[in-house]
């Protein structure tokens, strides 16, 4: 028996991985360019759907085609979190005040 919602639509997406990199490399890059991620075949991914991670999957490499297999649906889904910043570079120089002490 079909229902009205099994006529209904939604965008899935899978987060293969993510990285950070400055505007001008971004502005700079052309057909063609790669972005390197650090993500390898069997690795664990997350499986969106409206936003919200809902279950996690295993990613699979046959010849040419990326697939990725539900490896455990999430009980109570969670939201996209954002990328997080690398932490900040310490100073290597001492601050001025260090210097006329």
């Amino acid at each position: 028996m079909h229902t009205d919602l099994d006529k209904v639509m939604i965008n899935v997406s899978v987060i293969l991985g993510q990285t950070i990199m400055p505007v001008h490399k971004l502005l700079r890059m052309g057909r063609g360019a790669v972005i390197e991620l650090a993500a390898t075949e069997g690795e664990l991914v997350e499986v969106v759907a409206n936003g919200q991670v809902f279950a996690i999957g295993q990613v699979i490499v046959a010849g040419t085609r990326i697939q990725v297999e539900i490896t455990e649906l999430l009980k109570r889904p969670r939201v996209l979190r954002e990328p997080q910043r690398p932490p900040e570079p310490e100073p290597t120089e001492p601050e001025p005040e260090a210097l006329a002490a």
